[in-house]
């Protein structure tokens, strides 16, 4: 993540988002066991546990994709850029920091429009639990337009390095990570690991 005390903010969001859809989820999994159970031992079902896991997976999608952003864990294909000068690094991946904002924007319009539209004509799932669609669609909103505010935020941010000719530091914030850094990540998530079960570390 960032240490800049403007994305600070951003980030503690961000990650209360990220912890409470961790919970909804496991909320979830609670609830599929419990089905499983009872369709197993009592011949019982629990209505509407496939639409209340889709709703789930479409919140926790749409605020996970701030957090993957925040934190670098997005997927960039490159091929050579590495190999490119460094100022023309930085221009790619300003770029490539704009459309994705340019993308997220878009696609918060079309979500509004959605949920615009079933505001408007009070729409319901076709479901047993007839869920009023606004509902579940407006968080769904809530997590895209996070998404959107992160992703604006970035691309400005990496608008304003390129402009200052800080090609360095944009390309180390906001470049596909190196095999180095993805090396050093992981070998200091084995670490934490390691130190939470207690074990030594391996001479």
């Amino acid at each position: 993540m960032r240490n800049d005390r403007l994305f600070a903010p951003l980030e503690r969001l961000t990650t209360w988002m990220a912890v409470a859809c961790g919970y909804a989820c496991l909320g979830l999994c609670f609830l599929i066991g419990y089905e499983i159970v009872a369709r197993r031992l009592l011949s019982h079902s629990v209505q509407g546990v496939d639409e209340i896991g889709g709703y789930v997976l479409a919140v926790t999608g749409a605020f996970g994709f701030s957090a993957a952003l925040l934190n670098r864990m997005h997927t960039r294909i490159e091929l050579g850029l590495h190999r490119l000068p460094v100022a023309l690094q930085a221009l790619l991946n300003g770029t490539a920091a704009v459309l994705l904002a340019g993308f997220a924007i878009f696609m918060l319009s079309r979500v509004w429009d959605a949920w615009q539209e079933s505001m408007s004509y009070g729409s319901r799932a076709s479901t047993p639990l007839q869920t009023p669609l606004w509902i579940p669609q407006g968080i769904w909103l809530a997590g895209v337009a996070l998404f959107a505010l992160v992703a604006a935020a970035l691309a400005l941010h990496s608008l304003w390095l390129l402009v200052r000719a800080r090609h360095a530091e944009l390309n180390a914030r906001y470049g596909p990570p190196t095999l180095q850094e993805e090396v050093d990540k992981s070998l200091s998530e084995a670490e934490g690991q390691l130190e939470m079960s207690g074990e030594e570390r391996p001479s």
